[in-house]
């Protein structure tokens, strides 16, 4: 990638970081939003964050693109404690043994509707989640 490329993605994500995370946080991982939350500990800090995501269930966990690479302080934050918890669709549930895989992998698990975009955005890499299925049913709308 040309530096003018990670220039223009790392000012869009910071942008989002800033900008419109905050907002996508109120409804994410709500039953009718698209943005899933994932809740995970600073590596370094110890500090609770929740950081909206774009998760896509699967038969033993969850998929999610990584549109800014693997880098993220959220992925770097799940790769080290090895866990953490995500809420998905109104239910929360907790998430293990993220693993990085490339988009063959990644995709061939998606349904054909979210392969198209994924694919037409150029997401290289996925990280893949086990989950545990949920205590509790949830009771948001």
């Amino acid at each position: 990638m040309s530096m003018e490329k990670n220039a223009t993605r790392d000012a869009v994500r910071a942008f989002n970081k800033h900008v419109v995370n905050p907002a996508v946080l109120r409804l994410a991982g709500n039953k009718y939003f698209y943005a899933s939350a994932t809740h995970h500990t600073g590596r370094h800090s110890g500090k609770k964050y929740v950081t909206p995501i774009a998760a896509s269930r699967v038969v033993d966990g969850f998929v999610v693109p990584l549109p800014y690479g693997t880098h993220t302080d959220w992925l770097r934050n799940l790769l080290v404690e090895h866990h953490g918890s995500l809420r998905f669709h109104g239910a929360t549930f907790d998430v293990s043994s993220p693993v990085v895989v490339d988009a063959a992998t990644a995709i061939a698990e998606l349904p054909p509707s979210r392969r198209r975009v994924l694919k037409r955005l150029g997401v290289q890499h996925f990280v893949h989640l086990n989950a545990t299925e949920p205590d509790q049913p949830s009771r948001d709308a």
